[in-house]
């Protein structure tokens, strides 16, 4: 790195002491930058693959027919259904009937609890894919500066002329582009990504909630004194 600041402290003897530090840090490799890109986009793929199981094993396939034997009452047929599955509508039936016996008042209670906690399993992750999708293209721009930098350099300390010196050119800033063609490549797949598993979470909730409410007003309909209920 010192080598660096020599050089350019020598090619620009006008620029003052930080300016010459700065140039000299820039004129080194960008390569990095794709190392870097690389690398997330790595662990980009891993936490889509992992996000994909997860969602794909923490569901009910049949959510619709058990709120329908939810409001009809048939409780104990439906808690023997999601008595070995796994996931949030599993864990609200389970702990809702559970609560069965306090009445429908705790039961909306414990609704509401038990999402609260099962959620956060679902959004792990994403916050990672959101992070990628927003700033790999900025990463990716930052790299193709530091090659569009280094291309003038070269080019102000070469005698090149006419099209040796256009070949220089373009070649440097061809060559600065791939850091921002892959931080694009990146960011594209994470964004799509993060935007799909926030729509299979809100839906998910939904049916949820959609079973929880089945439950409740059907222990509200067996209370005596409801319409219906003598």
């Amino acid at each position: 790195m010192t080598s660096f600041f020599l050089l350019a402290q020598a090619a620009h003897p006008e620029l003052g002491w930080l300016s010459s530090k700065l140039l000299g840090v820039t004129l080194g490799s960008a390569e990095w930058v794709l190392w870097l890109l690389v690398s997330l986009s790595i662990l980009s793929i891993a936490v889509m693959l992992e996000r994909a199981v997860y969602f794909s094993r923490h569901r009910l396939a049949n959510s619709e027919a058990l709120a329908v034997r939810l409001a009809r009452g048939e409780f104990d047929t439906v808690a023997g259904e999601v008595k070995n599955q796994k996931g949030m509508e599993a864990a609200v039936i389970r702990e809702a009937l559970a609560s069965a016996p306090q009445g429908p008042d705790t039961v909306e209670q414990v609704i509401a609890s038990t999402v609260a906690r099962e959620r956060p399993q679902y959004e792990r992750g994403l916050s990672i894919l959101g992070t990628l999708g927003n700033n790999a293209p900025f990463i990716g721009l930052f790299g193709t500066v530091l090659g569009i930098i280094k291309a003038f350099n070269d080019l102000g300390a070469m005698n090149a002329k006419g099209g040796a010196m256009q070949q220089t050119v373009m070649a440097g800033i061809s060559e600065a582009l791939v850091a921002t063609a892959v931080g694009l490549a990146v960011a594209i797949p994470a964004v799509v990504a993060f935007n799909i598993f926030n729509r299979q979470l809100k839906t998910l909730t939904s049916r949820t909630t959609a079973l929880g409410h089945a439950l409740v007003g059907a222990m509200k309909a067996r209370k005596p004194g409801a319409a219906g209920g003598n």
